[in-house]
C-alpha cells in the first residue's frame, strides 16, 4: 500500500485530519465492508491517488469499527467521500462513482503532470543538479507553454548552464504580472551573462578573424573563448568548419569532442554535432 494512504483511527485523527491539512489535501473515504459499493470506491480512489504523495493523502475510515468518527463527519450513507483542507471539508461525493465522476472529482484536486514535472525540476535545481532538471522543465514547458511559473524556471536552468539564446525569449515572454522576484533576479543574470558572452578578447578576435578568415590558429583561439561563455553554438560551428576542410585537423577535432562532452547528457546540439562527425568519418 502506497505511504499516501492511511487507515484513520482515534489515535491519528488529530495529526492526519487536522495537523497534515494544513500542507496537504486529505481525501477522506468512509467505507464498511457490507457495502460493496463503498470498497470499489475506496479501491479505485486508492489506485488514483498513489503517486501523489506530496499533494495528498487519502484516509481510509472503516465505519464499522470507527463509527464515532463517521458521525464526527455526519455521514448519512456510504460510500462517502470528503475533501478535507485545513481542518475543513471543502467537496466531496457520494454514492457510488462511474469512473469519469471519480476522475473529474479528483482532476479538481490532483496536480497536473507539468505540476508534477516542475516541483521535481525545481527540487533538483535547489540542489544544484542543472543537468538532471533541465528534462523534466522542457517536458513540463512542453506540455503547458503559457505558464510563467514553468518559463522562468526553464529560464532559470537555462542561464546556469549559460544557454543565453534559449533563456532571452522565455523572460521576453512573461508578462508584467508575472514579474516578480523571482523574475527580477533572472533578468539581473542575463544581464551579466550577456555582459560576459560579448567581452573585449572575444570582440578582438572576430575582429582578427574577419580581417583573415583562414587563420585556424585563430578559430581555435575563438571557439575556446566562446564554449568559455557558454556560446557553444558558435564554438562547435567553427570547429566544425575547420575539420571540413581537413577532416585529420586532430586538435579541432579534440576542442570539438571535449565541448561536447561537457554538455548535458540529451543536449540537442550534442546530438546534432554527433551525427555530423559519424556522417564526416563515414
Amino acid at each position: 500500500m502506497s505511504d499516501n494512504i492511511i487507515a484513520i483511527s482515534p489515535e491519528n485523527f488529530q495529526q492526519v485530519i487536522l495537523e497534515e491539512s494544513k500542507t496537504k489535501l486529505i481525501l477522506v473515504h468512509f467505507w464498511a465492508e457490507q457495502i460493496p459499493e463503498s470498497v470499489e470506491l475506496r479501491d479505485k480512489l486508492a489506485a488514483r491517488v498513489a503517486g501523489a504523495g506530496s499533494f495528498m493523502i487519502l484516509a481510509t475510515v472503516d465505519c464499522a469499527a470507527q463509527q464515532a468518527i463517521a458521525q464526527q463527519f455526519g455521514v448519512q450513507a456510504l460510500p462517502t467521500s470528503v475533501m478535507v483542507k485545513d481542518g475543513q471539508p471543502i467537496d466531496g461525493i457520494s454514492g457510488p462513482q462511474p469512473d469519469q465522476a471519480i476522475d473529474e472529482f479528483l482532476g479538481k484536486y490532483l496536480p497536473k503532470p507539468e505540476d508534477t514535472l516542475l516541483a521535481q525540476g525545481l527540487d533538483l535545481l535547489q540542489q544544484q543538479q542543472v543537468n538532471e532538471a533541465l528534462p523534466l522543465l522542457q517536458q513540463a514547458y512542453a506540455i503547458d507553454g503559457e505558464r510563467a511559473d514553468i518559463k522562468k524556471a526553464l529560464a532559470d536552468v537555462y542561464l546556469h548552464l549559460g544557454k543565453i539564446t534559449e533563456a532571452e525569449p522565455l523572460l521576453a515572454s512573461i508578462t508584467m504580472v508575472d514579474q516578480d522576484s523571482y523574475y527580477q533576479s533572472l533578468i539581473a543574470k542575463l544581464e551579466l551573462a550577456q555582459e560576459a558572452s560579448n567581452s573585449p578578447e572575444i570582440q578582438a578576435l572576430e575582429q582578427q578573424l574577419t580581417a583573415s578568415p583562414d587563420d585556424i590558429d585563430l578559430s581555435r583561439q575563438l571557439a575556446v573563448q566562446y564554449s568559455q561563455v557558454n556560446r557553444v553554438d558558435e564554438a562547435l560551428s567553427l570547429l566544425y568548419k575547420l575539420l571540413l576542410v581537413d577532416a585529420g585537423d586532430s586538435e579541432s577535432k579534440k576542442l570539438l569532442l571535449d565541448i561536447l562532452s561537457a554538455l548535458p547528457d540529451g543536449d540537442k546540439l550534442a546530438a546534432q554535432y554527433r551525427r555530423k562527425l559519424f556522417a564526416m568519418m563515414y
